[in-house]
């Protein structure tokens, strides 16, 4: 394990054991919509099954084997169909929850990046959790835990550097987006697609055990926002960018489109200039934003028991 992710990984560590409450300012109930299936379409195929034990295009490279005992969604919504899923049939999690202590910041020291907050969501709410039992999301998924407060501290390199050989994705965070909220990969604790199987919020959010509310994909939330060429979203825990890049028609690029960590090197806004650097990009499919690590500074955290709580990495 580098300097650079060891650092990472004990700033993190730490937040998830000293995790301190933090009152919303509104709580209300009711079902809401998501404007993801504006972005991503009628259907996208379902990721269910794709996780690997190497890197290829398509998958989650994961270093934690799914335990189909663990907690999750108890039951597959009708939007799941097959090997499809329907995000405009989804459920979602109902309220509008706002934040107003919620805290992010980037700051770039030498050839550091480092990244402070609190885990909670900048400038957007959250549903209510745990899910209400008159919500008609917990008919899908009973998510019993609520969203927590913990500061985050990420040191990260401002220059990453490609690794000779990619390295798997552990269990929990593997990033962090601009909005404060910490990014896992496309999983759920069973292995399964997260984004298609999880009921999430609005926001396409939800909280874990020990409270540490995060995506699972660039959330609609962001995408929205993300009108230009190529927009800078998040950082993954190697270092390197997390983007929003569109073609000419105004389009995310595809799995084709990118290699097996879910990622290519283009021109996009780096450091404050137009940079030739290699970065991961948001796809509407699954894998949806990093498929396994590309940078030499990753390493995965320590695994859980099965069906256990999560580790104290990245959560």
């Amino acid at each position: 394990m580098t300097r650079w992710l060891a650092a990472v990984l004990t700033a993190l560590g730490l937040a998830v054991l000293a995790c301190g409450g933090s009152s919303p300012e509104t709580r209300t109930s009711g079902t809401t919509s998501s404007p993801r299936d504006s972005v991503t379409g009628a259907a996208l195929p379902l990721g269910d099954g794709k996780v690997s034990t190497e890197p290829r295009r398509g998958y989650v490279w994961s270093c934690t084997p799914g335990n189909p005992n663990a907690p999750g969604a108890q039951v597959a919504g009708p939007w799941i169909s097959g090997s499809w899923w329907y995000p405009a049939r989804k459920v979602h999690v109902g309220g509008d929850v706002q934040w107003p202590k919620a805290r992010y910041a980037v700051t770039v020291k030498g050839d550091r990046r480092v990244i402070t907050g609190n885990r909670l969501p900048v400038n957007q709410g959250t549903g209510v959790f745990p899910v209400a039992s008159s919500d008609p999301a917990s008919a899908f998924d009973r998510n019993p835990n609520r969203i927590v407060a913990a500061p985050v501290r990420a040191v990260l390199p401002a220059r990453p550097k490609l690794a000779a050989r990619p390295s798997c994705l552990g269990f929990g965070a593997v990033g962090i987006l601009n909005d404060g909220v910490l990014l896992f990969d496309a999983l759920d604790a069973q292995g399964r697609d997260a984004v298609a199987h999880e009921v999430l919020d609005r926001c396409d959010g939800h909280p874990a055990p020990g409270g540490v509310y995060h995506h699972h994909d660039v959330p609609s939330c962001l995408l929205r926002t993300a009108t230009g060429r190529a927009t800078l979203v998040g950082y993954a825990f190697d270092g390197f960018g997390i983007y929003v890049e569109r073609d000419s028609a105004g389009r995310l690029p595809t799995d084709a489109d990118l290699d097996a960590c879910h990622g290519r090197t283009s021109v996009v806004p780096w450091n404050g200039a137009p940079t030739r650097i290699y970065h991961y990009d948001a796809t509407a499919e699954y894998p949806y934003t990093i498929g396994c690590f590309r940078g030499d500074s990753a390493a995965a955290p320590a695994a859980p028991a099965p069906g256990g709580p999560p580790p104290a990495g990245p959560q």
